[in-house]
């Protein structure tokens, strides 16, 4: 996975969250999408309570995640 593929939807700046990667554009920690995710709830559940943050970032952001655990050969 090359950095500028997640750059396109994340960003990570020390004056920002402390430096948490969020969603670029936002202040919006990527991990709180995961831990929606995680708690059974959908990504429009997720985009509700995050209205800053667009759908097409979510889904980008799962897409280049997909192809680097489709492409990595352990």
């Amino acid at each position: 996975m090359s950095a500028e593929q997640l750059a396109v939807f994340v960003q990570s700046l020390p004056g920002l969250q402390g430096g948490v990667p969020v969603f670029r554009g936002t202040r919006v920690p990527v991990q709180s999408l995961f831990d929606h995710l995680e708690a059974g709830e959908s990504i429009e559940d997720f985009l509700e309570g995050f209205c800053t943050v667009k759908r097409e970032q979510v889904i980008g952001l799962l897409e280049v995640l997909r192809k680097e655990a489709l492409t990595t050969v352990v």
